[in-house]
């Protein structure tokens, strides 16, 4: 991967802002989507806002050495459920959010523990290239149907053609640029893109409103009727339910959470494999497994802190790295903090939540797809003549695709997890040779 900036290049100011606002709409949709999936009045702007936090913890803890955005994590969706639905009220599950986001940084603190004086040579043995190729494309593959569904989904009315029409401007204006563009053009696809199918869908709205075809209205203007101007920072409603807690409820709160930390974890290493890769550095040797741990666990509690939500490194943030080229950190630490400072300005957020799902569904067709494919690249020197590798990335990549999930109570493991669990099983026990 021909990279236009490397991790320590500094673009010019004008430049890096740019690239900064490309990175958050990248990452923009699935941050808000979890506190709106979530409910019980989350908030969206907090939820930026921890996830910008979240960011600057995790770039400090990596010494500035790892370039990904921290969002929030759709993994805990089911926890945070969980922690509202054994709450005594309301506040009592604020309260559960943030001790459950502490029990699954506790996690990642003793792993990292563990991995600073054990080493990360085990992960290498356990999860070489045959196996984490092939999991790395299940992140990407198994994200497909949301990116399709988005592209091509609609309200009631709103037709779904004008929709596919929307996102499929988008895609092609995004690929058009990165593959034809010069300089500039070159390493700020997304944000063309996105530009360009916003304004086709603001064009159907305002067709559709002036003839009353409730059929072209994409874009939905309402939203800034009800602007929150002050992000509902999740730990000022969390004091209130502190006296509501009991040892029981705690109990329920580290049983829904403590699990998915573990799960994450292995999403966690295939994530920052498929970065090294693109950026030709091994971040589980420098800065150190420990360190994006360490980042990831606290940052997860510090977003859960303001927003609610944990955090974790989005494949988003990944893909867009990739594909724009530019692997710059100071991009990503101009980021977090653009995304604290826009948490407070509610007619930019209310701006940014008005982007059309179908829009973000074409970016998110390139996006999820370079995920994919960059899993696949590093299996280019796996030999597959060999029974072993064959079957081993066969049972990953049918596991994933075919959403192997396996449930115990409020604990998902997803089919990421799933399948690399099954991938090194597979590998194990069809590399054991007799001496």
């Amino acid at each position: 991967m021909k990279l236009t900036y490397g991790v320590t290049d500094k673009p010019k100011f004008g430049q890096v802002l740019v690239f900064a606002l490309q990175q958050l709409l990248a990452i923009l949709a699935a941050t808000i989507a979890v506190p709106a999936i979530i409910g019980n009045d989350m908030s969206a702007s907090a939820a930026l806002f921890g996830a910008g936090v979240g960011t600057l913890v995790y770039l400090l803890f990596t010494k500035f050495k790892s370039p990904v955005f921290l969002g929030s994590s759709f993994a805990f969706i089911g926890s945070m459920f969980a922690a509202f639905g054994g709450a005594a009220s309301v506040a009592c599950g604020y309260a559960g959010i943030i001790l459950g986001a502490i029990f699954a940084g506790l996690v990642y603190v003793v792993i990292a523990i563990v991995v600073k004086f054990v080493g990360v040579k085990w992960i290498a043995n356990l999860m070489p290239a045959v196996v984490i190729g092939p999991t790395v494309a299940i992140i990407g593959l198994s994200l497909a149907g949301n990116a399709i569904g988005d592209l091509t989904g609609a309200s009631v009315e709103t037709s779904g053609y004008v929709c596919i029409v929307c996102g499929l401007v988008t895609l092609f204006v995004t690929m058009i640029c990165s593959v034809y563009g010069k300089k500039m053009m070159k390493m700020i696809p997304f944000i063309i893109g996105i530009c360009a199918g916003y304004i086709v869908a603001v064009i159907f709205t305002l067709i559709g409103k002036s003839t009353g075809n409730a059929a072209l209205l994409v874009v939905d203007f309402s939203r800034f009727a009800d602007m929150k101007w002050v992000p509902d920072f999740t730990f000022l409603t969390a004091m209130k339910g502190l006296s509501d807690i009991t040892p029981a409820y705690i109990g329920t709160v580290a049983a829904a959470y403590v699990p998915v930390a573990f799960v994450v974890f292995a999403e966690h290493i295939a994530d920052h494999k498929n970065l090294s890769s693109i950026i030709e550095s091994d971040l589980l040797e420098e800065p150190g497994l420990h360190r994006t741990l360490l980042g990831d666990g606290v940052g997860s509690m510090v977003g859960a802190f303001f927003g609610g939500c944990p955090n974790t490194t989005y494949g988003e943030s990944v893909g867009c790295v990739a594909i724009s080229g530019n692997a710059s950190v100071v991009t990503i630490l101009t980021t977090a903090i653009v995304a604290i400072i826009a948490s407070f300005f509610a007619p930019f957020v209310t701006f940014l939540s008005t982007i059309p799902s179908c829009v973000m569904g074409g970016v998110c067709v390139a996006l999820y797809g370079f995920i994919a494919v960059s899993g696949l690249k590093m299996i280019q020197d796996v030999d597959l003549n060999d029974n072993r590798n064959l079957f081993t990335v066969s049972v990953i990549l049918i596991a994933g695709i075919g959403g192997f999930v396996v449930s115990f109570g409020a604990v998902t493991i997803t089919e990421v997890a799933c399948a690399l669990i099954l991938g090194i099983i597979t590998n194990k026990v069809l590399g054991i040779k007799k001496k």
